[in-house]
């Protein structure tokens, strides 16, 4: 399966120069955790960091700065991992796993932002395939029993 069917498609972004506040208010009107920081290329977005509420909480709000005299670009996690829709959902664990990753924004063909996966995602994704996996057994004992009849 590929990320591109599991992931988030409505994703939140701004832009570097938005203020930490207005990204703040930003995940509260939205109701999310993260932002996706983009820079916008030809009309597409393309993702150049991930903005979370812990980064604002451990960057700003701790130290006691200013959310409204900082950008999101000043505090954004820029070591961006990014997954493209056609990527293998069992690779892109594995990229996350390694990278200790929670989030990975996904990209289109042409590097636009065309959704988030987050871990949640995938953990509801392998629960989801445990569950038809659970199901062999019963169905194998079924047909054992209509055969023998």
């Amino acid at each position: 399966m590929h990320i591109g069917e599991i992931c988030t498609v409505q994703t939140i972004s701004c832009t570097r120069d938005e203020t930490v506040q207005g990204a703040a208010m930003l995940m509260r009107r939205h109701h999310v955790g993260d932002l996706v920081v983009v820079d916008a290329d030809g009309g597409g977005r393309v993702p150049v960091g991930i903005l979370t509420d812990r980064d604002i909480v451990m960057a700003v709000i701790a130290p006691g700065l200013d959310p409204a005299s900082l950008l999101a670009g000043d505090v954004m996690s820029d070591d961006l991992l990014t997954a493209s829709e056609a990527d293998d959902v069992y690779e892109t664990i594995e990229r996350m796993r390694l990278r200790g990753i929670r989030r990975v924004p996904v990209v289109d063909a042409s590097g636009n932002l065309s959704g988030i996966v987050s871990a949640d995602d995938l953990l509801e994704f392998l629960a989801e395939e445990m569950g038809e996996l659970s199901r062999i057994g019963s169905w194998q004992q079924a047909h054992e029993r209509r055969a023998r009849q």
